[in-house]
């Protein structure tokens, strides 16, 4: 049995109850529900309960500041790196092995030094591995009976209003709210129109602790899914991109709605990705859409040019376009001129800013 064998066999061997308890003695307060778990973001010494755990492909996904895909393996070494010990590939297979009491694997493994090199190969090419097989696995996405919504009221959203969203597109999206968690309830869809998650913004300030965005749970059940594996208002914008053949992706569901509010719903170009990372998915989804530019849209995640935090989203804006750009183009409205305030999406100001910044899109 080769390293790649030995490192499958042990991940997919690992129950839900082991890998809660492995989080649990990472400081992740894991919280378990049917098949997945959720827990805190400690992939990057967050508190936010937004870290994923996806029985079906053994992954993880952290829908914060990550925005990425890894596996248990990966987990380890991302959290013992925090605590200054950096872990190669298989002294986290050993970490994880010796936590579960398995026996005689430590000894599997060649010598770290003289194989280093060949781990460091095998380290990128599990992890591109892993996050093939959770788009083969999961993109074939659960639909979930859109009869529970015609249970919840669809009042008034005076909140989202007073920010621009019109009543009408609060309508057309079918956004209803929850009286028993006062939050605001976001169905989605996929582009064929079959339901596939339902997520809820909290309208309680205590709540935020624990994310303002989180699945729906309604009769004891949870709407969560794969945000990665869709778009949010791709059903409503597609025939408009495919006539115009370019996109508009925001990070957050609010922004698709107020660009349709500001433009019209004939007009609307936008989607949102619900995140800060575009998966090869989504992008495969809009390209099978005819799309020949994809424009980036994401919040303003830095107060001063030049600050770490604008050299960190610089980067990460980087290595989106090095991904996708032999594929599509991509353009960026990032605002390099202090139109926008520290994390406002730039829709948030008003049509007038956004024309401006899209107008003045930057291409690497």
């Amino acid at each position: 049995m080769d390293e790649k064998e030995k490192l499958e066999k042990l991940k997919f061997s690992l129950t839900l109850e082991q890998v809660e308890s492995l989080l649990s003695e990472l400081g992740g307060n894991p919280q378990r529900y049917n098949n997945m778990i959720i827990s805190k973001t400690i992939c990057h010494c967050g508190e936010s309960h937004k870290l994923f755990y996806y029985d079906n492909t053994k992954l993880f996904r952290c829908y914060t500041e990550c925005s990425d895909t890894f596996d248990i393996y990966q987990l380890v070494m991302k959290v013992q790196s925090y605590v200054g010990n950096k872990l190669a590939l298989p002294q986290a297979y050993n970490y994880i092995a010796k936590f579960f009491n398995i026996i005689d694997v430590t000894n599997d493994f060649p010598d770290e030094k003289d194989k280093l090199k060949d781990w460091q190969i095998l380290d990128k090419y599990d992890k591109n591995s892993s996050q093939d097989k959770e788009e083969k696995q999961i993109v074939e996405l659960k639909h979930y009976d859109k009869k529970i919504l015609k249970y919840l009221p669809a009042p008034r959203i005076l909140p989202w209003e007073e920010e621009g969203i019109t009543r009408e597109a609060i309508s057309h999206h079918g956004i209803r709210y929850n009286p028993s968690s006062q939050a605001i309830v976001i169905p989605h869809y996929d582009g064929d129109g079959n339901l596939v998650g339902i997520r809820e913004r909290t309208l309680i300030k205590e709540n935020e602790k624990y994310g303002k965005y989180r699945p729906a749970i309604l009769n004891h059940q949870m709407y969560n899914h794969p945000l990665g594996f869709n778009l949010y208002n791709l059903l409503y914008s597609k025939p408009f991109i495919k006539n115009m053949k370019k996109v508009i992706v925001f990070e957050g569901e609010k922004s698709p709605l107020l660009y349709e509010s500001y433009f019209g719903m004939e007009n609307d170009i936008s989607v949102a990705c619900c995140g800060s990372n575009l998966s090869s998915y989504q992008v495969k989804l809009l390209l099978d859409l005819g799309v020949e530019e994809i424009i980036i849209a994401f919040d303003k995640q830095f107060k001063e040019l030049g600050d770490e935090e604008h050299k960190g989203w610089v980067k990460k804006l980087k290595d989106i376009n090095n991904k996708y750009s032999k594929q599509v183009k991509i353009s960026f409205m990032f605002d390099k001129w202090g139109l926008l305030n520290y994390k406002d999406s730039p829709i948030d100001d008003g049509p007038e800013k956004f024309l401006e910044l899209f107008k003045k899109r930057i291409i690497l």
